[in-house]
């Protein structure tokens, strides 16, 4: 799961999926992690306010922010992202990875009520961080349903 700076959608999508495959007791399916498109914030762990927001759900996470690598598109089969411009740069950086194997779509595309874009929350309130908690968790649900 991919967005720009990997501290507050990539993150919570992330943790949402994860909860959601140990509730299902998938987890000998699934390898879940997230990553950021740029070097800004490696290192970081998630925005505070991402992380009061997953608490809220009763959720819990120790990401700390990565960048993507050329090995992430060799090794996962998925890799989700957030908007049109993690997309851009997703599909320019797997053309120059040998062997990739991920197929690149935006977690939206999922959405059971087609809201296809999540929206940075970081210029944001809380009210910001719960919409990209529901759109995250209607989308790892019907993505977690399909696969």
């Amino acid at each position: 799961l991919v967005s720009v700076g990997n501290i507050c959608r990539s993150p919570i999508a992330e943790a949402v999926f994860r909860k959601l495959v140990s509730d299902e007791k998938l987890e000998h399916k699934w390898r879940t992690d997230s990553a950021a498109v740029s070097d800004w914030n490696v290192g970081r762990f998630p925005d505070s306010r991402a992380l009061s927001c997953l608490r809220n759900h009763g959720i819990e996470t120790a990401h700390k922010a990565r960048q993507i690598t050329k090995e992430d598109f060799q090794t996962f089969d998925h890799i989700l992202c957030m908007d049109e411009s993690n997309l851009r740069d997703l599909n320019r950086k797997s053309n120059q990875v040998k062997d990739c194997k991920a197929k690149i779509e935006l977690l939206g595309t999922y959405d059971p009520q087609k809201q296809l874009i999540i929206e940075d929350p970081y210029y944001g309130n809380e009210k910001d961080f719960e919409t990209v908690y529901e759109q995250c968790l209607r989308c790892c649900k019907a993505f977690l349903e399909k696969y």
